[in-house]
């Protein structure tokens, strides 16, 4: 299988070897895999959260005093 791209129109089609051999020329060309993958799949976006250095020293200090109240109990 190879990954052949439209010089003219941008399509990006995946076909068989001898088809692609055939098409190769003054309109189509070969293209990387991942370029026909980023095609035709949805790109993930993972969402940065950022938080402010007061709440994760606060969260740190609940979290140390619920171990400390979890060690008097046992």
């Amino acid at each position: 299988m190879k990954c052949i791209k439209n010089n003219k129109t941008g399509e990006i089609q995946r076909v068989d070897d001898k088809e692609a051999y055939n098409k190769v020329g003054s309109t189509w060309s070969y293209v990387a895999k991942t370029e026909w993958k980023a095609a035709t799949r949805k790109v993930k976006v993972n969402e940065v959260v950022t938080e402010s250095e007061d709440e994760t020293i606060a969260e740190k200090q609940l979290k140390s005093k619920k171990k400390k109240v979890k060690n008097d109990k046992d």
